[in-house]
């Protein structure tokens, strides 16, 4: 059985422990706030910009796009959002899982023809030990995302993707849903699938949908467009394609803090369960050691 001493040293040990986990949950808490109220002020917009999109590409125009275009896959990009720190539970070993199986699905076109787009350092760091060279992406963009940063990551990989340097762009990052419940999600990026921009809106069901949004659905294509259609598509779609970037490191961000939040919980809680334990340990130990010299007290005054 472990010494008093020991045992005394090992209660304040886990004592500074569960300060710091306690901090840290305070602090990823009100990161998290703030990173909560961003995303759900985003995520509307974001939705309306794509119903826009939707709406105008599949209406009978005579528009053509090169970021509509699909063609055979000889070369992807996947662009991959993790955060820059850990202790924050699974949250960077999910998506490290998710980049792999990824990658495993394009094996066949070869290493040199896939390129990672790491978006934090944590996945930066898996790609590098899975023997890639990631792409060089700003290394503030994960923990403090700027719509300015997010849109030259989208404009460069629409440029590439025009280029034909790239023939597919996934992106794979957490969708905020709550604070327990952060969903790992892998889309297609370009080209634009027409069939899926609809089904972004956290993935409700026909039947769902409110007499309003069928109304709209109805007069989809009935729009008045000045100049013309060709230049409004010219503007729209690289500007949803930005906002969708920005939007989805947005979203990564708050699961950050959303898993980082509940991970310093639940350690905090297991400190607590710990020092309970030990505690009893300590108090048995230092009664049976007085019981010890009572009776050592005792049976010498008999002698």
């Amino acid at each position: 059985m472990a010494s008093l001493k020991e045992v005394k040293t090992r209660i304040n040990s886990v004592k500074s422990t569960r300060k710091i986990t306690s901090a840290m949950k305070m602090v990823a808490s009100a990161k998290l706030h703030k990173a909560q109220g961003a995303i759900e002020n985003m995520l509307p917009y974001q939705k309306k910009l794509n119903k826009i999109l939707t709406n105008f590409l599949s209406a009978d125009l005579p528009i053509e796009s090169p970021y509509v275009q699909e063609r055979e896959v000889k070369r992807v990009a996947i662009v991959v959002f993790s955060s820059n720190t850990s202790l924050c539970g699974a949250f960077n070993a999910n998506v490290i899982k998710m980049m792999m199986q990824t990658i495993g699905e394009f094996r066949t076109l070869g290493q040199d023809n896939i390129l990672i787009f790491p978006v934090g350092k944590k996945v930066d760091e898996a790609a590098k030990r899975m023997g890639f060279k990631p792409q060089e992406v700003s290394p503030t963009l994960s923990d403090k995302p700027t719509y300015q940063e997010a849109a030259e990551l989208a404009h460069r990989l629409m440029d590439m993707y025009v280029a034909g340097e790239v023939d597919r762009v996934e992106i794979i990052y957490h969708h905020f849903k709550s604070m327990g419940i952060q969903i790992l999600l892998r889309e297609t990026y370009l080209p634009i699938n027409l069939t899926n921009v609809v089904g972004e809106e956290d993935g409700n069901k026909e039947g769902n949908r409110g007499k309003e949004d069928i109304q709209e659905n109805e007069i989809a294509n009935d729009y008045i467009i000045e100049p013309n259609a060709e230049e409004l598509i010219a503007s729209l779609i690289p500007t949803v394609l930005s906002q969708k970037i920005f939007t989805a490191v947005v979203d990564s961000n708050a699961s950050e803090h959303a898993a980082r939040t509940l991970a310093m919980q639940v350690a905090t809680d297991n400190a607590n369960e710990l020092i309970q334990d030990l505690t009893k340990q300590y108090n048995k130990s230092r009664q049976q050691a007085i019981t010890n010299e009572l009776l050592d007290i005792v049976g010498g005054s008999m002698k």
